[in-house]
Parts: structure tokens; sequence; C-alpha cells
């Protein structure tokens, strides 16, 4: 099915490619991610959206993607800036979630300027492109939704199959959560969420991760850890009077917010 798609609407082919998600306008961990990648010669980075959101300073990040040629695709932030919502759409359901979502959310939206709100509008939900033999598809949560959260544990084989069926796909990036995971099922497809580098994932390192996928006799899938100066970050984020649970987390490595969301066995991870 994957072939005769591609067919219909020719795709962009690679060998190397770097793909991250989640730069919740942390310009400090972008710039250092494109550095990165620049340095594996990689063909094409992606960002799998969600530009702005928790950090400071939102405007920051635009002109590192159009200088680092970054092919962006929209998340469900970009989508609730771009038409003035007045939330993030993140799909979150707990009370306690949704209240630094919306100190989040508002503070993006004041400090994102009206031509980048319109450059985020004008971005595709999805992308498809070709790596080696595999017809990809990227999306932000899932091919079915944009604030759909895929989490490792509670994601099963079952309905993997059916996002790769239904939507003519071999492999399916995805992000959302901000924590990176990779099943390979035996039929040789496979289901990527490539991570965020806009905060750590909740396991005590300030670093950030993004993924390079490389076209072989099988897919290769590598995370890659980026360090970048989390200290200027944190102080930029008090400066800006976002709330101290935010910094806290990029100093730490630990989530303080977002934690509602997370499936037990990814909540029993972290330190909360």
């Amino acid at each position: 099915m994957t072939a005769s798609v591609n067919a219909l609407h020719p795709v962009a082919a690679y060998r190397r490619i770097a793909v991250f998600g989640g730069v919740y306008s942390n310009a400090l961990a972008l710039e250092a991610t494109l550095e990165d990648a620049r340095r594996r010669e990689v063909e094409a980075v992606f960002c799998l959206g969600d530009m702005g959101g928790f950090g400071p300073h939102p405007d920051r990040v635009f002109p590192l993607l159009r200088a680092g040629a970054v092919l962006s695709l929209q998340g469900n932030y970009d989508e609730s800036l771009a038409s003035g919502r007045d939330d993030c759409g993140c799909g979150y359901t707990d009370p306690r979630d949704n209240h630094f979502a919306r100190i989040s959310y508002a503070y993006t939206f004041a400090h994102t300027s009206a031509e980048n709100k319109a450059w985020l509008g004008s971005l595709p939900r999805h992308r498809r492109v070709q790596l080696g033999g595999s017809g990809v598809l990227m999306c932000h949560g899932s091919p079915r939704g944009v604030n759909e959260f895929l989490w490792e544990s509670t994601t099963p084989n079952g309905l993997l199959r059916r996002l790769f069926r239904d939507h003519a796909a071999d492999v399916i990036l995805c992000t959302h959560t901000g924590i990176k995971w990779h099943r390979a099922l035996p039929e040789g497809r496979h289901l990527v969420n490539v991570g965020a580098i806009g905060r750590p994932e909740n396991d005590g390192s300030p670093r950030v991760w993004y993924t390079l996928l490389t076209a072989g006799a099988e897919l290769e899938v590598e995370f890659v850890p980026v360090r970048y100066d989390q200290s200027m970050l944190a102080r930029q984020m008090d400066a800006e009077g976002l709330p101290p649970e935010f910094s806290e987390t990029i100093r730490t490595g630990w989530w303080t917010t977002c934690l509602e969301s997370l499936p037990a066995r990814e909540r029993a991870r972290g330190r909360f």
C-alpha cells in the first residue's frame, strides 16, 4: 500500500535524517541540536511541531528554524497559536496539568509575533518522505490526532498495526509525549517517538534528545543526547516570571508539571 500511495504523491527520498519534536521555546537547545545534526552530515532536519510553550522568548526559535532549513510540521501548540484559540489543545484532562498549561500558553501567545503565528498556520500537519525502502509518515501526536499521546507502556502492537495499515506507512515518527521510544514490529515496521528538545525527559538529567534515522539493510534508529546551557535557560525563565516549577525541571531534569498525563510506568521513573 505504501508504494502505491507514494507513486500517486511523490515524496522526497533520503538516506539519513535528523528528527526532533517539542522545541517549547528552548532556542538554546535548538541551536545545540542543529549544530550536532550538521556534524553528523544528515541530508535533512525535521521538526514535528510545538515550537512554543514552556520556555521563554518564543520568537527566538523561528530564525534558527529558518536558517537551519528545518522542515517543520504543525503541532497542537502551533495550531492553537495560529488560529487564535484560548488554550494549547494539549489534550490534558487533569486540573493541575491544565493550570500550568494555561499559564504557559498565555505567555507564549502574548510573546509570539503575528508573522510567526501566520507561519505556524502555514505548516502541514503531516509529512511523508522515503527513507531507503521505507515509507515514512511524520506527525505530531499520532496520524489520527494531533494531541493523541502514544506512550510506550500503553500503546499495544495491535493499535500500531492499524495505524500503519490505515495510514499507508512503514515507519511512523511522532512526538507530543516528550519521552522518546522505539518499537520495531516483526514485519519490519517501526514506531519512533523522537522525543523533545525543549525540556528533559523526566530522567534526572538536564540533557534533551533528538533522533537520527539511517536507511540500510534495516532501519537504524539512534537517540542522540544534546547538552546545552540549561542554567542560562532557567535564568531566562525566572526573569520572565514563568512558574518556578518550569525552571526547576530545566535545572534538575525532573518533571514538576504535566505529571498527571503520565501512565503509571512512565511516572514511576520520575521523582514526583
